[in-house]
């Protein structure tokens, strides 16, 4: 059963990497750099998450960036960190793979892909679809919709899901679409579907790319000011939030707030 197991002061050189525990993403070097600074001057206000395997062996579970800031921080100043705060955690391979992914996840720029292969892991590891749901905070229908299509998924389909040029709504239909097709056309079809233009429409944009649109505003117009009611900040929030957002908002928050937008309207 997966259980915090107690907090400790913990040597760093005892934290060891799983291959099975992963980030799920690159490191972001520029979020690596800001730790950094932010631990040196503050601390390491949040604790590493560690699981303790087989007694005393600690592998890094949660806090990639954090972990790779404190050793870029080792590297500067030799004895700094030579003990950090952990939060050491317990339970089956199982278990642990899922709480890699959900701490992963909790971040609002975590793509449908992440997801696939470890809930498809846990299906297969004979967990209940409504105890991965509520794992994860998701609905059973979205566990099972991705149970089901994650893997008639092609290769190009995850690539587009992953950048976000492919809606996971709309891979779903492409999904169906073959399905219904005569045994031996899903390829194609799938191809044939993927080759159409997009369609171009204003949607919610993941939280980088708004804060990365937003300073690049600030650097051009940093004296420029906005207008705004508590019916736009909300029409934001919604929209930046990214789950089953009105049309309604969406257009509000881009004529209140065009540079969230590119020339595309995207």
């Amino acid at each position: 059963m997966l259980a915090t197991k107690r907090y400790e002061y913990l040597p760093i050189d005892q934290i060891e990497f799983h291959h099975s525990l992963t980030n799920h993403r690159n490191l972001d070097q520029a979020k690596v750099a800001h730790l950094e600074k932010d631990i040196v001057t503050n601390g390491l206000l949040e604790p590493l998450v560690v699981w303790e395997r087989n007694g005393k062996e600690y592998y890094l579970v949660g806090g990639f960036h954090r972990m790779e800031a404190i050793q870029g921080i080792r590297g500067s100043n030799p004895g700094y960190f030579d003990r950090v705060d952990v939060r050491i955690v317990t339970g089956d391979t199982d278990e642990i793979k899922a709480l890699n992914l959900k701490l992963n996840s909790d971040r609002v720029d975590t793509r449908i892909t992440d997801y696939f292969q470890t809930i498809l892991y846990l299906n297969n590891a004979n967990w209940p679809k409504d105890r991965i749901a509520e794992f994860f905070d998701k609905s059973v229908s979205w566990i099972d919709d991705i149970i089901r299509y994650a893997p008639l998924t092609t290769e190009a389909m995850r690539e587009k899901l992953a950048s976000g040029e492919l809606s996971w709504t709309r891979a779903k239909e492409i999904l169906r679409k073959s399905l219904k097709a005569p045994a031996g056309n899903e390829k194609e079809i799938i191809e044939n579907e993927l080759s159409r233009p997009a369609k171009v429409v204003a949607k919610p944009l993941p939280m980088q790319t708004t804060i990365k649109r937003l300073s690049k505003s600030l650097e051009s117009e940093p004296k420029r000011t906005l207008q705004v009611d508590t019916h736009d900040l909300y029409s934001l929030l919604v929209t930046l939030r990214g789950k089953n957002v009105d049309q309604a908002h969406i257009d509000r928050v881009r004529k209140v707030f065009p540079m969230l937008w590119d020339e595309d309207g995207l």
